[in-house]
């Protein structure tokens, strides 16, 4: 009869042999390699390698494989017992054994869609406010997409401000992957005053932002082309750097990073597109009005931006850079009217339509709840989306 120690020693060197056959690798990709040269690394042969390869074959994209995607390999005695690779948290695959064949399939990835309520203060930026709420800071440049026509998100912000927003999140197993549509939102501040829009549905499926009252939220400008960016260089008289004298600045200048997306400020036909030995890759645009509007120093001009193009507001028709006569990396916008430079910091410019008198009723009956859970809901509460009306 065997005693209970000995059977509890034998149970610890059975369990301790188990997990020493259990080997695991996890690795992630480097810059460069291909996902046979992190199996092979992960402790794969080659022969193996290529069995994982072919059953992924058809489900997974090798020419989508990015460095930092994870591998994690486990093999039992030796042989491969489960793979799975993650991109995130989104989209992983598994290859699993199956006898003595190899089958591979993208995990299902339950997500819930929520509705959730978004209180930011500003301290420095919307940005930091973001961060310091416990949010990811894309939610700053949802806002800066809700309120692109009233409000410059780095010259109109001061610290005290106050935005709220109630935000879809998609959220699997708690965790928030990503940020939905705005279904409503309101900013508070000392430069700006109290603003407050609602999305609403307009026949044909069209979604645009309205005030309460039914205005439109949108106007014919944008207050700036581009969603973040500090102004560096107003309009007027300015010392220039590289011609070393006093002279008109016939516009303004954002300071942001090489690469940044520039949006049209306004639906309109490209008047101009490429390269001046001033304005390095600059992109000119007619509007109603005589109006026009010009982008200098890119990088890059957006696809099918060419003279003659039609462009909409909000478009991005290129990317910012340091090209031409340029310090460092910056955009400088400029405004005409009729042919004479103005400043477009001083303009006000008209609102959209509003909605249409004989769906007034319908927009109240949908914004009423979205804007009860905007002014009720705590700080960061969380719930299901509920049912729109019909």
């Amino acid at each position: 009869m065997t005693s209970s120690r000995a059977l509890g020693a034998c149970l610890c060197l059975c369990a301790f042999a188990a997990d020493a056959a259990e080997v695991v690798h996890n690795r992630r990709l480097e810059s460069g390699q291909t996902v046979a040269h992190a199996l092979r690394a992960s402790g794969l042969d080659d022969a193996t390698t290529e069995r994982v390869l072919s059953a992924l074959e058809g489900v997974f994209e090798f020419r989508k494989a990015r460095p930092g995607d994870q591998v994690r390999v486990v093999l039992s005695d030796g042989v491969l017992d489960f793979l799975d690779y993650r991109r995130g948290p989104q989209d992983e695959w598994l290859v699993r054994r199956d006898g003595d064949r190899l089958v591979a399939a993208k995990r299902e990835i339950e997500v819930e869609k929520r509705l959730a309520v978004v209180e930011l203060e500003v301290t420095s930026s919307i940005w930091e406010a973001a961060l310091a709420a416990g949010e990811d800071p894309s939610i700053a440049t949802d806002l800066a997409d809700v309120f692109a026509w009233d409000i410059d998100f780095y010259r109109d912000v001061q610290r005290g401000d106050r935005a709220r927003a109630l935000i879809e999140k998609f959220v699997s197993k708690g965790r928030v992957l990503r940020y939905g549509d705005v279904l409503a939102a309101s900013y508070v501040g000392s430069t700006v005053g109290k603003k407050r829009v609602f999305r609403y549905e307009l026949p044909g499926g069209a979604r645009s932002f309205f005030l309460e009252d039914g205005s439109s939220a949108r106007k014919t400008f944008l207050k700036s082309p581009l969603k973040y960016a500090q102004l560096t260089s107003g309009f007027g008289m300015r010392f220039h750097p590289i011609l070393n004298y006093v002279g008109a600045h016939n516009g303004v200048d954002y300071g942001t990073p090489v690469g940044t997306p520039v949006w049209a400020v306004a639906d309109g036909t490209v008047l101009r597109a490429g390269w001046d030995k001033g304005g390095g890759n600059m992109i000119c645009i007619r509007h109603f009005n005589s109006l026009e509007t010009c982008y200098l120093h890119l990088s890059k001009l957006g696809d099918g931006v060419r003279p003659g193009a039609r462009v909409s507001q909000k478009q991005v028709i290129g990317l910012s850079g340091s090209t031409g006569m340029s310090t460092g990396p910056h955009l400088h916008f400029a405004l005409k009217r009729g042919g004479a430079f103005i400043n477009p910091l001083s303009q006000k410019f008209p609102r959209a339509d509003p909605v249409p008198a004989d769906l007034r009723s319908d927009f109240a009956v949908k914004i009423a709840p979205l804007a009860a859970r905007l002014d009720a809901v705590p700080v960061a509460a969380m719930g299901l989306v509920p049912e729109q009306p019909e």
